[in-house]
């Protein structure tokens, strides 16, 4: 297993090199159709970092990744899985793709919103959708009877 190369872009000015000896991968049976060799070949890849001390993060990209990332971590150990091809190599691939994706995404600084106000059409067209709303409940009360 080779390195794995992130490229360069916001948070990571000239790119990330994670060791290959920092990555983990593990293979079982991928479920679903696969034919005669579905039950003999161990095509599904799951490919494990340790955020937490991976030294291709520094400390402020660490902490980003760390944030980020939360809901997805069990620890500091992010898990991709990959299961949607017939052969280990593409699957390998593939997981290798999606890992660099989202540590690319996780490490680029968040952008803050710049605050703008609704346009005289949005406004307009809000107020429309609430007059629609309160005449289509008007006509489903019972008549008034006299």
């Amino acid at each position: 297993m080779d390195d794995l190369h992130v490229p360069a872009g916001p948070g990571a000015p000239r790119g990330l090199t994670i060791p290959a000896g920092e990555l983990t991968e593990q293979f079982s049976h991928a479920s679903g159709p696969g034919g005669q060799g579905v039950n003999t070949a161990d095509s599904r890849v799951q490919l494990s970092l340790d955020l937490g001390s991976t030294t291709a993060l520094s400390d402020v990209q660490r902490a980003r990744v760390l944030e980020r990332l939360a809901g997805r971590l069990s620890g500091t150990m992010l898990t991709i899985s990959a299961a949607e091809h017939r052969s280990q190599r593409r699957n390998r691939t593939a997981a290798r793709q999606r890992l660099v994706a989202l540590l690319r995404d996780a490490v680029a600084p968040e952008i803050p919103r710049r605050a703008t106000r609704p346009t005289r059409g949005s406004r307009r067209r809000r107020l429309d959708a609430k007059r629609q709303r309160s005449e289509t409940k008007r006509n489903r009360r019972p008549p008034l009877s006299e």
